[in-house]
């Protein structure tokens, strides 16, 4: 059975920190704590954003652009996205509707039975 739920996005770069822990790190961990329901970090291999900075995957270089998505219901992804506020150097952050299909069976909505 589909069930409706939310993709959060949040861009950042690989090299970006938070105190002595990479960003992505500290997100990820941020979302398990807040027991959402699932969250990856990507890897881009080229793009850019509002400064026009050319992010691309080089050999030797941790400055690639990623994106973390979590997927949970929209109000927890809106609470968590509020949560991230003492964080800098988090770029563009987007919500958007996803339907999900199937497999883990734990990513259906809190309170669902």
């Amino acid at each position: 059975m589909a069930t409706s739920m939310k993709l959060l996005r949040i861009y950042t770069d690989e090299a970006a920190y938070f105190g002595d822990r990479k960003l992505f790190e500290e997100v990820v961990s941020r979302a398990r704590e807040a027991k959402m329901a699932g969250a990856t970090v990507l890897q881009a291999l080229f793009g850019f954003g509002h400064s026009a900075h050319q992010h691309r995957k080089h050999f030797l270089e941790d400055d690639q652009s990623l994106v973390i998505e979590i997927v949970d219901e929209e109000s927890r992804l809106r609470d968590f996205a509020a949560s991230l506020a003492d964080v800098h150097g988090i770029g563009l952050i987007t919500l958007e509707a996803v339907e999900v299909l199937g497999g883990d069976t734990t990513l259906a909505p809190a309170g669902a039975a």
